[in-house]
């Protein structure tokens, strides 16, 4: 029997594993009301966050990301309201 090398087997390769390390920052509930905008749009918190620093720091090509619409803010807000004051 012949024994194949597998590129990355045993290395702590998963489909999960990110290539950049996660950074931190302090952001209130509004992170929330944020992680529901960004799936709103079909997309999540991360990318549009790379998505703003690339067009701050004027990366060729970049431009801010779409914004959803106010409704879908304020209807996540009503929400996580509700459920803090069940909690």
């Amino acid at each position: 029997m012949t024994q194949v090398a597998t590129p990355g087997y045993g290395q702590g390769m998963s489909p999960n594993m990110p290539k950049t390390p996660p950074r931190q920052i302090r952001i209130g509930d509004t992170w929330y009301d944020f992680d529901a905008a960004a799936k709103a749009m079909g997309t999540e918190r991360a990318a549009v966050i790379r998505e703003l620093i690339d067009w701050y720091i004027r990366e060729p090509g970049a431009k801010l990301p779409e914004r959803p619409n106010r409704s879908i803010v304020e209807a996540a807000r009503v929400v996580r309201r509700n459920e803090e004051d069940t909690a």
